[in-house]
């Protein structure tokens, strides 16, 4: 199957070393995606959400379809990328991508029906959010039992599925936007800095200044 590099950074050269093992790794990056488009799929979703852990700020999800046969230079796991690198990114794949969604969940739902049903919840309205349906979803690590589409979990999916991957981005560059901006609305924690991560930092201000009505409580009793 043909491909179609869109490029992120003026660094790369045709034929050059680096642009050679970018394609290598970006061609193993859509090997799912390119099994289904074999199998007449046209509108694949990726899945991720990033927030999980923090002990403030929501959990956020993204859904992103891409256009059948393009490689986005740069694109992956969005943990193993600069916060530069990811604010390009973001560009890119809003510019590029057949349809994106996010879902939010703020922490006080999280605290009501716990994490993983928050997330649960922000990836499904992130898919609701999409312009296109797709045929198929791909998950990192999860299933959407209320949602009548064809899905495929993928264990460490942000790794193994440009889709997925692209999600992350979208879903990672959303909140620690949103968190940023709550660092301007409760200051004295450091979020813009960790994010709401529980950080020595983060823990040493909760147990200084108290909690603040972004702290999720269920995650923070014990410091609290």
């Amino acid at each position: 199957m043909e491909h179609k590099l869109i490029k992120t950074t003026t660094r790369s050269k045709e034929g050059s070393k680096y642009l050679q093992n970018e394609l290598d790794r970006l061609h193993k990056l859509v090997q799912y995606e390119n099994e289904e488009y074999l199998n007449g799929t046209t509108y694949i979703a990726g899945i991720d959400e990033a927030g999980r852990g923090p002990l403030a700020g929501p959990v956020v999800a993204s859904a992103v379809i891409l256009p059948k046969g393009i490689l986005i230079e740069g694109v992956n796991d969005s943990k193993k990328l600069s916060e530069k690198k990811r604010e390009e990114l973001f560009d890119v794949i809003v510019r590029e991508a057949v349809a994106w969604g996010v879902g939010i969940v703020d922490n006080n739902i999280i605290d009501d029906i716990n994490i993983l049903n928050a997330t649960r919840l922000a990836m499904r309205k992130a898919v609701e959010q999409l312009e296109v349906k797709p045929e198929i979803l791909f998950i990192d690590s999860e299933s959407l039992e209320d949602i009548k589409i064809k899905q495929r979990p993928l264990v460490r999916g942000d790794s193994l599925s440009q889709s997925i991957a692209a999600a992350s981005i979208i879903a990672k560059v959303t909140r620690d936007r949103l968190i940023t901006e709550i660092d301007g609305i409760y200051g004295g924690y450091g979020f813009a800095k960790h994010k709401g991560y529980g950080t020595a930092e983060h823990i040493e201000a909760i147990k200084r200044k108290g909690l603040c009505p972004v702290h999720r409580r269920s995650f923070t009793r014990r410091f609290a």
